[in-house]
């Protein structure tokens, strides 16, 4: 017995068995299990079998393996399964994160034009257009404030308006010549095309004096409304410079 005790002791103790290798995956391996998902999933959305193209293009995506388009297109399967389940706010969430993933992003016209997850589509592309544009500067002060006020009535089309406070702007001093002379430009035009004729030549003639050397633009000078009344303020300012 105490033989047998002895050696008990002394035997070596047994060693733990070895943990089973796991197999590594390479990853080309992934791409093409996530390239696989994703085909399955964009099958799987059109024959209707929603919940499982769910788990197949999110399951795609988990490999993180698939390239930007890639990424956008799953994105998209999956912003279009929400919105007809009636879940708008994920829609929108899948939208917006296949626009950021992949900057040439874009719904194809037919796809656009879908009445249940058009809106949407374009609703977050606005929101994320609107958020990417510089700042607006700041409004300039004064007289160059009533300038640009002037322009933006006159780009509106509101042309009474624009000559109205051009010429406000104008009368209060602005400090550039390129001012004053953007100023009486477009309060020319708009009183041209206010058929005010000899109101428009005179402010014509008013460029002149603060630039003598001025011209109309190219796509400018041939508008109906004011070539010729240009034209004929142009040819006064040169006899007078004679």
């Amino acid at each position: 017995m105490l033989a047998s005790a002895v050696l008990a002791a002394c035997a070596p103790a047994p060693q733990p068995s070895e943990a089973p290798r796991v197999p590594q995956i390479s990853d080309s391996e992934l791409r093409e299990r996530a390239k696989q998902n994703l085909a399955q999933g964009i099958d799987q959305y059109g024959a209707g079998k929603y919940q499982d193209a769910t788990r197949s293009l999110r399951a795609a995506l988990e490999y993180g393996q698939l390239t930007r388009p890639d990424q956008g297109t799953a994105h998209k399967f999956l912003a279009f399964i929400h919105c007809v389940s009636g879940r708008e706010a994920d829609c929108r969430d899948d939208f917006r994160k296949a626009l950021e993933i992949d900057p040439n992003f874009e719904l194809t016209a037919a796809e656009a034009g879908h009445p249940t997850w058009g809106p949407v589509y374009r609703d977050v592309r606005a929101q994320l257009s609107a958020a990417a544009a510089p700042p607006k500067p700041a409004p300039r002060p004064g007289a160059e404030g009533l300038l640009d006020e002037g322009i933006a009535k006159y780009n509106e089309g509101s042309y009474d308006a624009a000559a109205k406070v051009l010429e406000r702007a104008y009368k209060k001093g602005l400090a550039s010549k390129a001012d004053q002379v953007s100023a009486l430009k477009y309060s020319a035009f708009s009183l041209c095309l206010l058929r005010k004729r000899i109101s428009c030549r005179n402010e014509f003639v008013k460029v002149f004096r603060v630039d003598p050397d001025f011209d109309l633009a190219p796509a400018e000078a041939g508008h109906p409304s004011w070539s010729k009344t240009f034209a004929e303020a142009k040819q006064r300012a040169k006899t007078k410079k004679k």
